[in-house]
């Protein structure tokens, strides 16, 4: 009993609900009511650029970056220098806002600029560079709408296992033996 005791408390620090949002929201990170934001989640500079609405899931390795780095490049250009004269005192910053009810996928990164619609889920490692509308699963590299909640819903229904009740060993249980 005590290595799943010291298991699920592992678990249950690195997905925090209070420690992270208390720390963004004290940086000016609007975030919304029962958001559940993993630990290890970053936003690169610029808290206070970034909006979550209500029911928000971040999991592991998430990055929101809120500027564009690549003007280093151009400041030391002599060619774009000649095209504006003030690019050394130059950013390029960008919100984000999130919508509610949506979940954002392990290791996924959100660029500046980007609006996620409501009841959306962002797939693992996708790299967000555009708006995604609302009710959709997106994907990739660049992220793509790949089909509806609805779609999605119709085409896994056959795989659900309802464990949301069952305590950690009865899912266990029921998993290996299923498995």
């Amino acid at each position: 009993m005590g290595r799943i005791r010291r298991f699920i408390e592992k678990m249950q620090r690195n997905f925090c609900r209070g420690g992270v949002i208390t720390f963004y929201r004290k940086k000016g990170t609007s975030i919304g009511q029962g958001c559940e934001i993993n630990k290890n989640f970053n936003i690169i500079a610029e808290p206070y650029l970034v909006k979550l609405g209500d029911n928000v899931r971040i999991t592991s390795g998430v990055k929101f970056i809120t500027h564009d780095g690549g003007l280093i490049v151009a400041r030391r250009s002599e060619e774009c220098r000649k095209l504006c004269k003030d690019i050394k005192e130059a950013d390029i910053f960008g919100k984000i806002i999130v919508g509610n009810n949506v979940h954002i996928g392990v290791d996924a990164i959100v660029l500046p600029g980007v609006t996620i619609g409501d009841n959306v889920v962002i797939g693992a490692g996708a790299v967000v560079t555009r708006d995604i509308p609302s009710n959709c699963i997106a994907v990739g590299v660049p992220a793509r709408v790949i089909k509806s909640i609805t779609q999605y819903v119709e085409d896994n229904i056959d795989s659900f296992v309802y464990t949301k009740s069952m305590s950690y060993e009865e899912k266990r249980k029921y998993l290996e033996e299923k498995s």
